[in-house]
């Protein structure tokens, strides 16, 4: 008999979730001891109920779980266990691992995974800065996790993507099911540049309930979080919440104090979340042992940005470095840095004849390098 029967089957018993998974097999080492257990052994057990012990003896259950292998098999779907070695190591340490991943696509060794996530309902700016955010990680061997949700989830996944990274879509439904739809051609791409995981069943469907815990796998297997842009009842906070609690970095990216859309990241940064204005900012804060092809890549943008930034004073300085990650208007620096118009305006002046920023058309401003 496959030793994955008994893994699936674990995964599928209702009212047996994630910490009611990981004490069984702390008790009986394996999946397989679990199946061959008896009534009055389970019952010995204080963490399970009555009905816990009902569906682990349950034999229509036991046989459902040939169907669910028919169908994970049927769909091209590998089961990973929390046993395999490629399981991420980092999400094996959380409170609450799930001990089955279904996956369609790759995971490899020593991966290390950064999440990104925000606003189904992302401004502009929000959605060019997970775009850029993603592709420039990529620079340093970075995978990029996030949800596969409309908006900043989308152009995170599409970011890493097109700068030829690897990137891994947690999902909150079967792995058979594409949600949003209109994201069928982005979840093929995934799975050919990393992988879709969940850790729900074939024919789960995307209930509203399953994406909180779907939120806790993408903080866990991450050494941080870094949410984009944030309602003040974003899902992205949740995420948030989860990465504080497991031990996480929490990043968030500034954004306009007018904007409801940034109201959730302007208070994450308020509470002491890092403030993202560069790449290194994460970078720094990780603490990556990086490949020396992309430590060499880290430390010559550090010294390009020094020599670049060279002989600036700390107003010059500050308004410089909101045109890092995008070109950007006065309206929008001001608001960033807290400067008066009227100081930017003149700022961008001094820093076009130092030939540290240049127009385009429409009165925004870039750096030129």
């Amino acid at each position: 008999m496959d030793n994955r029967q008994y893994w699936v089957w674990l995964s599928s018993i209702p009212g047996i979730g994630a910490v009611k998974s990981k004490k069984l097999l702390e008790h009986f080492k394996s999946p397989y001891n679990v199946w061959r257990a008896k009534e009055n052994q389970f019952k010995e057990l204080t963490f399970l109920t009555g009905r816990d012990v009902s569906n682990l003896m349950n034999g229509e259950i036991r046989q459902q779980t040939k169907k669910h292998l028919e169908n994970i098999y049927k769909n091209n779907i590998k089961i990973l266990t929390i046993d395999d070695e490629l399981y991420p190591s980092y999400l094996k340490n959380i409170y609450d691992p799930p001990v089955v991943l279904f996956v369609k696509g790759f995971f490899e060794k020593n991966e290390k995974y950064i999440a990104v996530v925000g606003s189904r309902k992302a401004t502009s700016y929000g959605l060019s800065m997970a775009q850029t955010i993603s592709s420039e990680l990529s620079n340093y061997g970075i995978t990029i996790v996030s949800g596969m949700a409309r908006g900043v989830d989308s152009y995170a996944h599409k970011g890493i993507i097109s700068a030829g990274g690897r990137t891994i879509a947690v999902l909150g439904c079967g792995l058979d099911i594409v949600y949003p739809y209109e994201n069928k051609k982005l979840m093929e791409s995934i799975i050919e540049n990393g992988a879709c995981v969940s850790e729900y069943l074939p024919g789960t469907a995307p209930l509203a309930n399953n994406f909180p815990a779907r939120n806790r796998i993408i903080s866990g297997m991450s050494l941080g979080v870094i949410v984009i842009e944030a309602g003040e009842r974003s899902g992205s906070l949740i995420t948030a919440d989860f990465a504080l609690e497991q031990g996480r970095e929490v990043f968030a990216l500034p954004g306009n104090v007018c904007s409801l859309k940034s109201a959730g990241t302007n208070r994450l940064i308020k509470e002491g979340a890092k403030i993202v204005t560069s790449i290194e900012d994460i970078l720094e804060e990780i603490n990556v042992n990086f490949s020396d092809e992309n430590m060499e890549k880290f430390f010559e943008k550090k010294i390009l940005d020094e020599r670049f930034f060279k002989g600036l004073d700390n107003e010059e300085r500050t308004v410089a470095s909101c045109l890092k990650l995008e070109p950007s208007n006065i309206d929008l620096i001001s608001k960033k840095t807290g400067f008066s118009v009227q100081l930017v305006s003149s700022i961008l002046i001094m820093l076009e004849l130092k030939g540290i920023v240049e127009q385009l058309p429409g009165k925004i401003y870039k750096l030129k390098y």
